[in-house]
C-alpha cells in the first residue's frame, strides 16, 4: 500500500486510505498500539467521525475517520503545524507503508 502525503489544511496529513469503513480505522489504531507501542491521550468519537490523538517521537498527531474522507494522520493542530508534527507524520507514514502491505 502507498500511503498519500497531503497539504491541504496547512500541514502535511498522510492519506491511509480514502474509501473505507471504520474496520480500517480500527486496524491502523490497532497496529499503532501493537506494533509501535502507542497510546491514545484523547478520543472523540461520534457516527461519522473519529479523532484519536497520540504521541509519536514526541509530537502530538491525531489519527483521524471520516465517512467522506476515510483514514488519515495529521498534527493534532492542523493549522500552524510546525514543522517537526509534519516531520513526524512524514516518519509515521514510511513505517505504516511497511506494516500496512
Amino acid at each position: 500500500m502507498n500511503l498519500t502525503l497531503r497539504n491541504d489544511y496547512g500541514c502535511i496529513e498522510a492519506i491511509i486510505d480514502e474509501n473505507c469503513g471504520f474496520d480500517k480505522f480500527y486496524g491502523v489504531a490497532g497496529l499503532l498500539t501493537d506494533k509501535l507501542n502507542v497510546n491514545f491521550t484523547n478520543k472523540i468519537d461520534d457516527s461519522n467521525t473519529s479523532y484519536w490523538d497520540f504521541v509519536f517521537n514526541g509530537q502530538k498527531l491525531t489519527l483521524h475517520y471520516s465517512i467522506y474522507n476515510g483514514v488519515s494522520i495529521l498534527p493534532v493542530r492542523s493549522k500552524g503545524a510546525m514543522a517537526e508534527n509534519n516531520e513526524a507524520v512524514k516518519q509515521l507514514a514510511r513505517v505504516l507503508e511497511n506494516h500496512l502491505q
